[in-house]
């Protein structure tokens, strides 16, 4: 489950994005455009108070076009609020104003959602255009990694998320140093040490089960698992039979420190910084590299390219749903003027404009367009009922970029193996050719 709650935490991020992105754009005449952040556990009569002062403050504004579409603003603000009677457990964001768009026509706009997570924003702006500063603050990675750090005077386990650092466990051992006491044989000595060394990596295996998987799911509760000590530790550590294999999976970097305990905590996340910071970069390489792997070995696991993709999922045969964040695609629902069919049909930019895309080839009827939606939209919006994962990936990393050129930025990894050549539609002249 881990992954489907990762994923569906990336789509609400990718949503985000998008929204961020329509709002910055956003431009109106005076200032009419109000953003308005409640934080968790806000009172909306306090905010309902306030939008009442403002109205009156705002009644007294000089220029006539002004006043009105200020108080317009505060009025559907103050109905949207009337919808909630207490600010949802994320906090609340609501933008509304009047837009002007590139015609230079009016529009009304009103935009209230729960963040998917919470949010810790106090804001009210009228301004001529909408802040999104505190939206972008939701895209922050908040990816969490353990971190172990382990010498000879004990062990401290440790968690970083952004940069709030937190301590979780830490033991001391007290271990023989590497020269015997007198009157002790060599032999015997070398062997207890070896023990108490290896009761100590036991133990400390033992403790990082406990910390770093989460016993609902048995999945580990970190992105990724940093090991640092001085001394060889944490490298026995990281090859113990011991240690969980569940974890080793999560192993990021073995790194060395010159000290134990917090020190070394904070040496180590110093030193793992540019390692944390490419997570999703190294997820992603992953992700691709297994499609391409799929692809080079030929398993028929694999599907590529709009039409072939949609099939695919139609079928429920993907598992990993792959597309580039910034696909250019448009879905457009088209009804034949003639016949009243209607027909699904995918265009990059370039094909929209194009007027032949929007005739049936055969009858010469004119296509009319009843929706128009990016593609990417369609999928984050329906990718569940697929059954599949749905993963964003960039064009950023070597893979990516040649995910996105080579393979037209759409994919996916499929749960058995089809041929998707046997799908296509026979054409008349196959019929006739077995005929003679």
């Amino acid at each position: 489950m881990a992954d489907n709650q990762e994923s569906d935490r990336n789509i609400e991020m990718w949503k985000i994005k998008k929204l961020i992105k329509a709002l910055e754009s956003a431009r109106g005449n005076g200032t009419s455009m109000i953003s308005l952040i409640m934080p968790p556990r806000d009172q909306v009569a306090r905010v309902t108070k306030m939008l009442g002062d403002e109205y009156g403050t705002a009644s007294n504004i000089k220029s006539r076009v002004n006043r009105q579409s200020v108080l317009g603003a505060i009025t559907s603000a103050q109905q949207r609020l009337k919808l909630y009677n207490k600010v949802p457990p994320n906090g609340l964001v609501l933008y509304t104003g009047t837009v002007v768009n590139e015609d230079g026509k009016e529009k009304k706009v009103t935009i209230d959602f729960e963040p998917f997570k919470p949010i810790n924003v106090s804001l009210y702006l009228c301004d001529n255009k909408f802040h999104t500063e505190a939206l972008s603050e939701l895209l922050e990675s908040d990816d969490k990694f353990g971190f172990i750090v382990m010498d000879g005077n004990g062990a401290l386990f440790g968690t970083l998320s952004g940069n709030t650092r937190e301590v979780l466990y830490k033991f001391t051992v007290d271990l023989p140093k590497k020269h015997g006491r007198g009157g002790q044989s060599a032999l015997r000595f070398a062997r207890l040490r070896m023990e108490k060394r290896h009761n100590y990596v036991r133990k400390t295996a033992e403790t990082a089960t406990l910390h770093f998987i989460n016993p609902s799911t048995s999945q580990p509760n970190v992105s990724g698992l940093i090991l640092a000590g001085s001394a060889d530790f944490k490298t026995e550590l990281s090859q113990s039979d011991m240690f969980d294999q569940r974890l080793q999976a999560k192993i990021l970097k073995v790194v060395d420190v010159s000290y134990g305990g917090e020190s070394g905590f904070n040496q180590a996340i110093e030193l793992s910084a540019e390692i944390l910071a490419n997570v999703k970069f190294i997820q992603e390489k992953k992700l691709i590299g297994k499609f391409f792997e799929e692809i080079s070995q030929d398993t028929m696991k694999y599907v590529f390219g709009v039409e072939d993709t949609l099939k695919a999922l139609e079928m429920g045969a993907v598992d990993t749903l792959i597309v580039w964040e910034n696909l250019d695609i448009s879905q457009y629902t088209l009804k034949n003027a003639t016949t009243g069919e209607i027909v699904i049909k995918h265009f990059t930019k370039d094909k929209e404009t194009k007027s032949e895309n929007f005739i049936d080839p055969d009858t010469s009827a004119e296509l009319e367009v009843q929706e128009k939606m990016p593609l990417l939209e369609w999928f984050a919006n329906e990718y569940k009922k697929f059954g599949c994962t749905m993963e964003f990936v960039t064009n950023k990393s070597q893979e990516g970029s040649q995910f996105c050129r080579g393979f037209g930025g759409i994919g996916g990894i499929l749960r058995y193996q089809l041929n998707m050549r046997d799908f296509d539609e026979l054409s008349d002249e196959d019929i006739y050719d077995d005929s003679e």
